[in-house]
């Protein structure tokens, strides 16, 4: 895509209202409203929901939501998605013609996101500037960014036109695939508007419930519920419903994500300005990922050991008629005796002989390393059997695997690091780490390996799959 070759940058539209116009007099304010601030509850930050209100009512609640991310958090993208309060048209408008300009400086926009998005989903998005030029909802949050994160990003913004939510379950569709460790998403919405103090308290604590649970249908619910209590003065229980819809819409079904609820007020609360006759409500509320398992427990030196030589002894064991059976597996370590999936390989003159794995956490280390070590002598059809005479040449390699964790989007896959686990219907296919390190095969090349060879689904059969990586930790004879 080639850009825009003329930037027409967006310059402040609430500056000196919501927030204050002059660089230091703003600095100090930000710098009070965080160390009011509610700490961190959880790390691995995907997205926050901030109010965007002025600094005096919502100020203190939206710095709680900033306050969750890493002060290391290093983002390429920050999507800022609001829901226009002064227009309605189809869809959502990217901004796509330069930069935001606000009083500490420049803000720098990723246009080639938003060129990508209007091009590929041109019934979804616009690039129609319009939407942005004298919408609050996405400026009032960019002194928080800017003060929170140290490392250099891109925002893309983005204003929600449509009142239809199919259309934002669509354009959760298209946004998903960005919603990983390299980019955060803030949602920016008020609450309750204008019931008396008690009445939005307890509003707000219904609404702010749906968003927690993580379930786009029970937000829709609880709008609705809300709107026929007939309370009195209630215009809406979210001004940026279909911005968090859409949020919850990339989320659900996924539990990786978790809605952790930070800091809640409303305009009544505020010390000097604030009528409780009449308020705003203001939530805090953060989206993590749980952390990835790469290891469940960890083998010391002398445990891997064990696991080689009882791999060694289960192969010899194919050719002993009147062998002493193998030691209970519950007199062993718990390390080995922890349920978990593994591989073991075979290799003769670093030729592989053969391999054979477990996917599943339903049976004890150690029990898989002593199954797998014999089928992968004896039951590998892409090769003979290994023989007696072999059994001082060859070298055992056992990989100890990780729980599986579904991608969504194949950027997800470390090279080197992660295996796959593609499956479609019936069909299976597995990679592990190593592979893509001993072949110097591309991503691409990885995956249609992987497709095409071991899941039998073609080599392009991965994009139509469900994929799972996984990592391993590496046992061998000869380090």
């Amino acid at each position: 895509m080639s850009g825009k070759d003329i930037k027409i940058n967006r310059h402040p539209a609430v500056a000196g209202q919501f927030y204050p116009a002059h660089p230091d007099v703003l600095q100090r304010e930000v710098e009070s409203l965080f160390s009011m601030a509610a700490p961190q509850k959880q790390g691995r930050v995907r997205a926050v929901i901030s109010p965007h209100a002025g600094y005096i009512f919502s100020g203190t609640v939206a710095a709680s939501a900033f306050n969750q991310l890493d002060d290391k958090a290093s983002y390429r993208r920050v999507f800022l998605i609001a829901s226009s309060h002064q227009a309605h048209y189809n869809g959502a408008s990217v901004y796509c013609e330069g930069d935001f300009i606000m009083p500490y400086g420049r803000e720098l926009v990723d246009t080639e996101i938003g060129e990508m998005l209007t091009e590929v989903y041109p019934e979804l998005f616009t690039d129609n500037p319009s939407p942005h030029l004298n919408e609050h909802s996405i400026e009032v949050q960019l002194p928080f960014l800017h003060y929170k994160l140290q490392n250099s990003y891109r925002i893309v913004p983005i204003i929600i036109g449509t009142n239809s939510p199919e259309i934002c379950k669509r354009l959760a569709s298209a946004l998903k695939p960005y919603l990983n460790k390299d980019n955060l998403f803030v949602i920016s919405s008020d609450f309750s508007h204008y019931p008396a103090y008690e009445a939005a308290k307890s509003v707000d604590s219904a609404t702010g419930q749906a968003i927690i649970s993580n379930s786009a249908q029970n937000l829709l619910s609880a709008l609705d519920i809300n709107a026929h209590k007939h309370i009195p003065q209630l215009v809406t229980s979210l001004c940026g419903w279909t911005s968090v819809l859409t949020l919850l819409y990339m989320t659900e079904n996924e539990p990786a994500f978790c809605y952790n609820e930070i800091c809640y007020k409303n305009s009544g609360d505020a010390k000097e300005e604030g009528s409780r006759n009449q308020v705003v409500g203001y939530w805090a509320i953060s989206v993590t990922e749980k952390q990835e398992e790469t290891e469940r427990f960890t083998l010391s030196d002398a445990e891997k050991q064990v696991l080689l030589k009882e791999a060694m002894d289960s192969i010899g064991r194919l050719f002993r008629k009147a062998d002493t059976p193998p030691a209970a597996i519950e007199s062993y370590p718990q390390a080995l005796r922890t349920r978990c999936g593994a591989f073991v390989s075979i290799h003769n003159n670093g030729e592989l002989r053969g391999c054979y794995g477990h996917m599943e956490e339903d049976k004890p280390l150690l029990q898989n390393i002593r199954e797998m070590a014999q089928w992968a002598a004896a039951r590998d059809s892409r090769f003979r059997p290994v023989t007696p005479e072999e059994l001082n040449e060859v070298d055992i390699e056992i990989s100890v695997l990780s729980p599986l964790r579904k991608i969504r989007n194949i950027t997800e896959i470390e090279m080197g690091v992660h295996g796959i686990f593609i499956r479609k219907g019936m069909n299976r296919g597995v990679f592990l780490p190593q592979v893509a390190t001993e072949t110097g095969w591309s991503k691409e090349s990885f995956l249609g390996h992987c497709a095409r060879d071991k899941a039998g689904i073609g080599w392009n059969g991965w994009k139509e799959a469900e994929i799972s990586v996984f990592t391993a930790t590496i046992i061998r004879e000869k380090e």
